[in-house]
């Protein structure tokens, strides 16, 4: 077996560079996938840009499809050769928090006030990939507590169909789980990038019967009523929160997923709902919000605000591509271009500028 691999490092500000490394050694609870499939994420975007602080010569990524190159040797339960993903969360469920219902947060501390230039904030949680440690765009990356993480893809299913599950997918089902939603509710989802319509999907899968969905790119409010999406609202032509107010009669809506990390979204995000009513956040705020009084009804209104990071670990990739492999979505439509591994800084410009109608890019080693 070969001892060098390639991988996307970030070198500096603005700067991704495919450079040669070693091939992770595999210790006793890992395993070593060689990678068939990766992508690249808006947060990998936030790195390159220098708005997210990681190492330098850290490889980038955390959403890995591929074949179980070599495993440790307390790893049971799996074999050498076998197509797996493994979470963009990967726990090893040892921590208070995982043991207390929140194994997304596997890891996760708070950084005292000042220190980063805000009121304390929870870091890291179990998002290892391409954060801590080296990430998922290179030839082969080094999965930790493995029998925890890995799970198998079931036979049938391409890389593209189970792409998403991952990150995106996983992320975007966590937000319509938290939105409360009944059948026969009427739920908004605001922002239709790849979470917004993963939340989307969700959200008709849970049974809701009118789903609203919000953004300014037609063709992504397209794809959104291919996701389940019933009326389509685009923001440029229309006052969102007037309008939402009139399809629902006055009563506003039975829940709302915010998808993007905005004042404007989170706060138009609650003035439709309705009292009782679930606000569901899924945005990466890089700002305080403020939260308008009357929105908020002075904080009378019975309102619930749920925030969430992508679950991972092997039962909720299994439940995820079960999802899949049913024929009730298909994520392969969010898959509208594809780059070798060696072209990936062209990969990263295209889906940091959102040029050519890109949602996802695969990777390919």
């Amino acid at each position: 077996m070969a001892t060098m691999m390639k991988a996307a490092v970030f070198v500096e500000k603005n700067r991704i560079e495919v450079v040669d490394k070693p091939i992770p050694d595999v210790g006793p609870n890992d395993a070593l996938i060689r990678i068939t499939t990766t992508t690249i994420c808006g947060t990998d975007v936030h790195i390159l840009k220098g708005e997210y602080p990681v190492a330098k010569g850290l490889t980038i990524g955390h959403e890995p499809v591929g074949v179980i190159e070599k495993l440790g040797s307390a790893v049971q339960g799996y074999t050498e050769g076998q197509r797996v993903i493994a979470g963009a969360i990967c726990p090893n469920f040892n921590s208070y928090a995982a043991q207390d219902g929140a194994p997304s947060q596997d890891g996760s501390y708070l950084i005292p006030q000042g220190l980063c230039g805000c009121h304390g904030f929870k870091a890291t949680a179990g998002w290892r990939f391409g954060n801590l440690i080296d990430g998922t765009q290179a030839e082969y990356v080094l999965v930790p507590d493995a029998q925890a993480n890995l799970a198998p893809i079931p036979d049938g299913l391409t890389d593209e169909q189970v792409l998403m599950c991952p990150d995106i997918m996983s992320t975007g089902f966590k937000g319509a789980e938290n939105a409360n939603i009944r059948i026969g509710d009427t739920v908004v989802v605001f922002a239709q990038g790849p979470i917004g319509l993963c939340a989307t999907a969700g959200a008709r899968l849970l049974g809701a019967s009118t789903i609203i969905a919000v953004d300014g790119n037609d063709h992504r409010l397209g794809i959104a009523r291919k996701m389940g999406a019933d009326l389509t609202l685009n923001f440029n032509n229309c006052d969102v929160v007037e309008e939402i107010m009139k399809i629902t009669g006055g009563r506003g809506v039975d829940s709302s997923i915010e998808a993007l990390g905005l004042q404007s979204t989170f706060e138009s995000a609650l003035r439709v709902l309705k009292p009782g009513g679930t606000l569901s956040s899924l945005g990466v705020y890089s700002t305080d919000l403020t939260i308008p009084l009357g929105a908020f009804a002075a904080g009378l209104g019975d309102h619930r605000i749920v925030t969430a990071l992508c679950p991972g670990g092997k039962e909720r990739m299994r439940r995820l591509m079960n999802v899949v492999a049913s024929g009730r979505i298909d994520l392969g439509l969010m898959v509208t271009h594809e780059f070798k591994l060696d072209d990936i800084v062209a990969a990263y410009e295209l889906f940091a500028n959102q040029r050519d109608g890109v949602l996802k890019v695969a990777i390919k080693p």
